[in-house]
């Protein structure tokens, strides 16, 4: 795990810098279960193991796209710390894309790079370049652009 600490104030200076990448993460199958139940999607490629061994293209079950994403909040967190901050907000996503799946077991980590910041009311918000990548993966598993805001005291 490499992490950028840093404050509100150096922060604008860190634009197109590689931010860091966190500890690897396993993508559980009680992980996916407890996804599932929290969203409702109990899609039988994520959640029937037997039927997700037989019958799927990827040989066992897959975790959700939308819970690749979700780890983008604690991953970054462990990427990036901006020290006087009194609050931190994910403000969304410009874009999404989930290349390749996680099959249930795999290891992904987050590396980020900071796209760009703009000063808002109090603040500042920072669009990041997120790629999570699979252990052993060929492609990315997720490439995404979130927005967050973080404000000072």
């Amino acid at each position: 795990m490499t992490t950028t600490t840093t404050t509100m104030a150096e922060v604008p200076g860190l634009v197109g810098t590689e931010l860091g990448s966190s500890d690897w993460h396993e993508v559980t199958q009680e992980h996916v279960n407890q996804f599932a139940e929290a969203t409702g999607d109990h899609q039988w490629i994520h959640v029937d193991v037997e039927r997700a061994k037989a019958e799927s293209p990827f040989g066992g079950p897959i975790a959700h796209g939308y819970l690749t994403l979700s780890l983008l909040a604690p991953l970054s967190s462990q990427v990036l710390v901006v020290t006087d901050t009194v609050m931190g907000v994910n403000y969304g996503l410009n874009k999404v894309r989930f290349p390749s799946p996680v099959p249930v077991g795999a290891k992904v980590r987050l590396t980020a790079t900071l796209k760009s910041v703009e000063e808002v009311t109090g603040g500042l918000q920072l669009t990041l370049s997120a790629v999570i990548e699979r252990e052993g993966g060929e492609k990315p598993v997720c490439i995404a652009e979130p927005v967050y805001r973080y404000y000072g005291g």
